[in-house]
């Protein structure tokens, strides 16, 4: 098990997760977010890419409507 921050709260993860084996598991609906990783975002075809490392702050950010 590793520790990361996720939206700005403390989580204990697998280690060896991938970014995109992270959102599966959350079961966010597909492609209605950007994820940033320590403050840089990464781009949606390196989700299977990314491996999480130990103390990385990940941020899921969803459009938002308004006016």
């Amino acid at each position: 098990m590793i520790t990361i921050w996720f939206n700005g709260e403390k989580k204990e993860i697998s280690a060896s997760l991938t970014l995109s084996d992270f959102i599966q598991q959350l079961a966010y609906p597909s492609g209605t977010f950007a994820v940033a990783v320590n403050e840089t975002f990464v781009h949606r075809g390196d989700y299977v890419n990314k491996i999480i490392q130990a103390n990385d702050r990940i941020e899921i950010v969803m459009p938002m409507q308004g006016g």
